[in-house]
């Protein structure tokens, strides 16, 4: 299917990795599940690096800083939102969101780790957990999107 990019917001996700090869996953704040549990993600700036927006949205999301690059997806990796999304991006006119995807690997101690280091807090719980259980957690829209995204991470997985 052909997408127009201008029609998708662009968006970066981060996939942090641990020395044990684990993923950090978040459940999202004030969200019921089941499908509660992502990655960080969040939107890029007019003439924002990429790179640079992956580590800000890792930094406001988790409070984590202390992280190598380790590799990025090698293209925009898109969904839809959903007909029944009443979110504030699906307000402004996008389809869904179009995101360059972020692998690193944490070399700062777990205490980094702090859900409250911004004033918007995204998620109220965090734990590792095995790359592929992500497809499990995530809410279906999002599904197909992370699939691409653990078949492109899934060689630094241990």
């Amino acid at each position: 299917m052909m997408r127009d990019p201008r029609d998708y917001r662009p968006n970066v996700g981060v996939v942090l990795f641990n020395d044990a090869g684990q993923v950090w996953l978040g459940r999202r704040a004030h969200t019921p599940g089941p499908y509660n549990w992502q990655f960080p993600q969040g939107g890029v700036d007019d003439g924002e690096d990429l790179e640079a927006a992956a580590r800000r949205e890792l930094k406001e999301e988790t409070g984590v800083t202390s992280a190598d690059f380790l590799a990025r997806t090698e293209t925009w990796v898109y969904y839809d939102f959903p007909d029944s999304a009443q979110g504030p991006k699906a307000w402004r006119g996008f389809k869904g969101q179009r995101q360059m995807w972020f692998a690193f690997r944490m070399t700062g101690p777990e205490s980094e780790i702090d859900l409250f280091a911004d004033d918007e807090v995204e998620f109220e719980e965090w734990r590792w957990g095995d790359l592929h259980e992500a497809l499990d957690l995530i809410v279906p829209f999002k599904r197909e999107a992370y699939e691409g995204v653990v078949a492109a991470f899934q060689h630094l997985a241990r």
